[in-house]
Order: structure tokens, then C-alpha cells, then sequence
């Protein structure tokens, strides 16, 4: 059998539990050791294999799994964050469909909710915004063109931008392009969760400037949008002249 598993944002505690369940019982782990911190195989037990997947090709993780599959072993493909977000595992499920290899997938925290954390913030308060666009500025791989970031931009929405740390004049070129005003509020996260994250908060029309001089070229997320700011409208959920299928409007009232 071989398991995805989401190795969360960073820091070690956030993989889920049955993520660190199925690492200490991997035969071998094949992990992502640009982007995973390796204090997660520390939960793998003695006698594990242990693969560096950033000076593998793909044809050598397959046959990594393909011999750990012939010994019957548990493989865990362990990916930064949540494995369905810039995981390239696409193809690797596809090759082991055409090979006949089962595999499972446990999901895992992604960076942009402990951006989010970092941030102390909702990506989706009431009157600012209720959708969030997650994407990428294209570079050496592409984006369909119709999901270019100015495209994205003009809804005004909340935003996280993963893999564009290093692009940030034009990231912010193309922000700007699309609708966001010059005072848009704007984050950049850098290493969320993990011991060295840090915060830098900016408008929009600053977000280049900040970046070079904090020296913020990888390891980040763009966080763009109102729900940085300080406005927000308060949720109907919990207002007392608002009825839900658990409570009547006017209750708090009449107790």
C-alpha cells in the first residue's frame, strides 16, 4: 500500500494524527525534503527507508514504491502541507493506477491555513469578502490563461499566493493591473509554523519593496485582500435577532 500523506505546513505538531500514525508505521517514507522538515522522521520506527525526494525523478520514486510494494512494505509519500495543493501527485497516481498499485491519500494542514493563523486572520469575514482564490504567478511552470493573476485580481477577493516569493515586482505589477488598489493590505508569510516564521504587513504598492528588503525570495506566501484590514461586519451566526435551526432570534432577550 502506498499513503500520500499531508506532512502539514511545518511545524512537526501539525501533521494530523493519523498522518503521524502512518508515518511510525511506514516500511519507507519518501519525502519532500525541499519543502517537509525533516524533524518528522523522527517519528519513523528503526529499520525504516528513508528517501529524499527532491534528488529523485519521478521514475525513481516510482520504483522506490514499486520495491517496497513487492515486500508487502507500507510506503508513505509524505508532502508538504495538504498533498491536493501544488503536490504534484496527479502523476504519480496515475502511474500507479496503470502499474496496479493501491494507494490511499490522508490530507493534511495546508500553509495557507497557517498563514492564516500567523496572520490572526479570516479570509472570509461577512461584507469584506467569502471567497478565497489560492493560485500561483506563472514562471518556469505555466498557468492556464484565463487563471492569470489579474484575472484573479478583479473580483477583489481574498488571495494567497504560493511559489511567487521570488517574483514579487511582478507579482505586484500584476496585482495592481487587475483592480487591487495601491493601499490593498497586504502579508507576506514566511515559513509559516515553522520556528523562523515571519510576518511582514504592507499595502500593495509596497509588497516589491518590503520583500527585497527583508530579503524574502522563498518559503513564502502572498497574502492579499480586505480581510487584513480592520473592518469587518459582525456574523450573523451569533447575533441575537438572528435565527438558526438551534436558536430563535430574540432569545438571549427573553432568558
Amino acid at each position: 500500500m502506498i499513503v500520500f500523506v499531508g506532512a502539514g505546513p511545518g511545524a512537526p505538531d501539525l501533521i494530523t494524527v493519523r498522518g503521524a500514525e502512518l508515518l511510525a508505521r511506514a516500511d519507507q517514507v519518501i519525502y519532500a525534503g525541499s519543502l517537509v522538515n525533516a524533524e518528522l522522521l523522527r517519528n519513523c520506527k528503526a529499520g525504516c527507508e528513508i528517501f529524499n525526494s527532491a534528488k529523485m525523478t519521478l521514475e525513481e520514486v516510482l520504483a522506490a514504491m514499486q520495491s517496497c510494494e513487492a515486500k508487502g512494505g507500507l510506503c508513505v509519500r509524505l508532502h508538504t502541507g495538504d498533498p491536493s495543493l501544488y503536490g504534484a501527485i496527479r502523476e504519480q497516481m496515475s502511474a500507479l493506477d496503470e502499474l496496479g498499485i493501491a494507494y490511499e491519500i490522508c490530507p493534511g494542514v495546508s500553509s495557507f491555513s497557517a498563514a492564516a493563523a500567523a496572520l490572526h486572520a479570516e479570509y472570509t469575514p461577512p461584507a469584506v469578502s467569502q471567497s478565497l482564490i489560492i493560485t500561483r504567478l506563472a514562471g518556469r511552470t505555466a498557468v492556464p490563461e484565463k487563471e492569470n493573476i489579474p484575472s484573479f485580481a478583479a473580483h477583489g477577493a481574498s488571495m494567497v499566493i504560493f511559489l511567487s516569493a521570488g517574483q514579487l515586482p511582478e507579482l505586484q505589477r500584476q496585482l495592481l493591473e487587475g483592480g487591487y488598489a495601491p493601499e490593498t493590505p497586504t502579508a507576506i508569510v514566511y515559513k509559516a509554523s515553522w520556528p523562523e516564521e515571519k510576518v511582514f504587513r504592507c499595502p500593495l504598492s509596497q509588497l516589491a519593496a518590503t520583500g527585497a528588503r527583508e530579503g524574502i525570495d522563498h518559503f513564502a506566501l502572498i497574502c492579499v485582500g480586505g480581510f487584513l484590514g480592520a473592518e469587518a461586519e459582525r456574523s450573523k451566526l451569533y447575533d441575537p435577532d438572528f435565527s438558526t435551526a438551534f436558536r430563535q432570534a430574540g432569545s438571549e432577550k427573553k432568558g
